[in-house]
């Protein structure tokens, strides 16, 4: 090992040039995915006010933002309902409805756009009034196994609506396995299973329940008897684990940027592809952060999704995607 004044290192750091040379890590438009939320009506937009510069659109208004992201080399999207309230009940029954507004969505995107990857969100949270992701017994707590069985049957009619992959979003336990058996016993093995493994029962999804109109309905209940504690890292190591046994092709890591510690604990213990979601209050602070003239949007943007690729995540979903590819170009 050589030491100053013989060893300088700041001298690959001197020259634009050479930064770009040195650089260890680069993000690319392909490395995003971009997040939507779907409302029924024709030429609809809605802004969310807890989100900045994020709407809900109507599925024409969903297919001209897909088209935008794919000029862009965004590869992928993740499609998430609005679900009118009447139509929500304890049940969720709303998710197995083939002709529900995310089936919808699904066969419209892919016929306007067939090479786009539409990943469509697996719970029961946007269908059920009671705003958990499961179905709930007589105390009031989500069953982890009847709650299986539905979101079996949600997934299928989401294939039959043809979407690329079926992200699981619930965390119950053995979903995953069951989900794959329902999918390949009924031809669906193309499609792919994009786990959340590891999802925290975080504070930062609020703007999410707001776009989703979820948080209304679960009120002061919470999600910390099946999301995961967010003082347990190995855990997390055991929820992969457990989805990679039961053929989950990717994993999802939810939220992004407090919880790099265990992407990089993912990224060093398993070798399939580890998805980062910077979610909706991770992206709404440097919003209004950069609002309050804290630092500039796009830069810190860049940075944070930087750290993800730097703490071995392959792919990134933010819902500054666009933003974020456009200055990439």
């Amino acid at each position: 090992m050589s030491f100053f004044p013989r060893t300088r290192l700041r001298r690959n750091r001197k020259t634009p040039w050479i930064r770009e040379l040195t650089a260890q890590n680069r993000l690319t438009s392909s490395d995003l995915i971009l997040p939507l939320f779907v409302i029924e009506g024709k030429n609809k937009e809605e802004k969310i006010s807890s989100l900045p510069g994020v709407s809900r659109f109507s599925i024409d208004g969903v297919i001209k933002k897909a088209k935008e992201a794919q000029s862009l080399g965004i590869p992928a999207l993740m499609l998430f309902p609005v679900i009118d309230q009447k139509l929500k009940n304890s049940q969720g029954k709303e998710a197995l409805n083939p002709r529900n507004l995310i089936c919808r969505a699904i066969t419209e995107i892919k016929n306007a756009i067939p090479r786009i990857g539409v990943i469509t969100d697996v719970a029961l949270d946007p269908y059920s009034s009671h705003g958990h992701d499961g179905v709930l017994n007589k105390k009031g707590e989500v069953e982890n196994d009847a709650t299986i069985e539905i979101l079996c049957e949600q997934a299928l009619v989401q294939a039959q609506a043809g979407c690329d992959a079926i992200a699981p979003s619930d965390m119950m336990d053995g979903r995953v396995g069951a989900i794959r058996d329902a999918l390949d016993e009924q031809g669906f093995s193309d499609v792919s299973l994009i786990s959340y493994a590891a999802k925290y029962a975080s504070n930062f999804y609020g703007p999410f329940r707001d776009a989703v109109g979820s948080a209304s309905n679960l009120k002061k209940s919470d999600k910390k008897t099946y999301q995961m504690d967010f003082r347990n890292s190995d855990e997390a190591l055991r929820e992969i684990a457990m989805d990679v046994d039961e053929g989950a092709d990717m994993i999802i890591i939810k939220p992004g940027m407090p919880y790099l510690d265990v992407v990089a604990y993912a990224a060093t213990n398993f070798d399939l592809p580890i998805i980062s979601y910077q979610v909706s209050g991770e992206y709404a602070m440097l919003k209004l952060a950069a609002k309050q003239g804290a630092f500039d949007f796009h830069a810190a943007m860049f940075e944070s999704l930087i750290a993800f690729k730097r703490a071995g995540a392959s792919a990134i979903i933010s819902y500054g995607a666009i933003e974020a590819a456009k200055n990439l170009l």
